[in-house]
């Protein structure tokens, strides 16, 4: 197959467009046999495979080891990489330089594509303008909203983190709230920043922020205790991920307050803890379809020429709120690892 880009469309194509063109292919498939590695992590979730030639796509992301979050992203690829006939390299790096030297790799292999997270988009502008040099479309997943287009990515699949934050700041306060602690696990990961900015900037209460080593979480919950008992006037913490909400529980619990959670993101256990109470919500902005939409959009590219958002739109995948109201509606695919 060529790798010679296809000429790029400047048609805006609405998200429900998008999402309706993703159906279609998965309905509409043929049953020839994929990647049997793929199909059986995706589990029940790939419908029929696709008679196209067999291609090779590579997902890149600044995953830090341990965080289910990313497991759900990469269930998602393997899902349209089954149903597409893809065969799904996927690799991760939190430190961007090794990120950058990830994608590196997958130029070297002469892959037919490339998904990329941007968390620290500077970092990875110079490899991303070789892979295009060099004829292979790149797509933006999770992280890189405000770069995705100024990098020439022919699509990004998330949510903006900033409209997130904003929502959930408005959420809280409606709750009581009147002082937040938003924890940040990565310093300078442009979406985790942008989210607890987003908090700061339309809750009406009073926003610290709080760095921790997402990456040690004896570490994450020492921290979290000494501030609540240094400062009782919090009633509200703020986490960006699952694992590092659940531990932010362990540090209430120990602290002796009274103080209420709410985070970004969600996995099987932050489910069960929004049903037991122990966490208030939870922003899900979809980690599978993020993952899944970014192989099967650079499979409809090389096999139709399609553009996910018609280059110029971002297809975004959240944000949503999860709380007792609507958790039962998640737990069944969260209990499966999809959601």
């Amino acid at each position: 197959m060529t790798r010679t880009p296809l000429p790029r469309s400047r048609r805006i194509v609405p998200a429900v467009a998008v999402a309706a063109v993703a159906a279609l292919a998965l309905a509409g498939c043929s049953s020839t046999s994929g990647g049997k590695k793929a199909e059986e992590s995706a589990g029940d979730v790939a419908a029929g495979k696709a008679s196209t030639p067999r291609m090779t796509i590579a997902m890149v992301t600044h995953a830090p080891s341990g965080d289910t979050f990313w497991d759900t992203i990469r269930k998602g690829a393997e899902a349209a990489a089954a149903k597409d006939n893809v065969k799904l390299i996927y690799s991760n790096d939190e430190n961007a330089g090794d990120q950058a030297n990830l994608v590196q790799n997958a130029i070297d292999q002469k892959v037919d594509g490339i998904a990329v997270t941007l968390a620290k988009p500077d970092a990875l502008k110079a490899v991303v303008a070789t892979a295009e040099k060099a004829g292979i479309p790149v797509v933006g997943l999770n992280a890189g909203l405000g770069a995705w287009k100024q990098q020439k990515l022919l699509s990004f699949f998330g949510q903006d983190e900033s409209v997130s934050g904003q929502a959930l700041g408005s959420k809280l306060n409606g709750t009581g709230a009147k002082h937040a602690l938003c924890v940040i696990q990565a310093q300078g990961d442009v979406n985790l920043e942008e989210r607890c900015a987003g908090v700061k900037k339309t809750f009406s209460g009073k926003t610290d922020i709080l760095y921790v080593n997402g990456t040690d979480m004896p570490s994450v919950k020492s921290t979290i205790t000494a501030r609540l008992k240094q400062d009782s006037s919090i009633d509200e913490v703020v986490t960006l991920g699952a694992p590092i909400a659940l531990t932010a529980a362990q540090s209430v619990s120990e602290s002796g307050s009274k103080v209420k959670i709410a985070t970004f993101d969600l996995n099987k256990d932050l489910v069960s803890a929004i049903e037991k109470g122990t966490i208030q919500f939870a922003v899900d902005q979809q980690p599978f379809l993020q993952g899944y939409l970014a192989v099967d959009s650079l499979w409809l590219y090389r096999t139709n020429g399609n553009f996910s958002g018609g280059g110029e739109q971002p297809v975004l995948t959240g944000p949503a709120f999860v709380d007792k109201s609507n958790v039962d509606a998640v737990a069944e695919f969260a209990a499966k690892g999809t959601r």
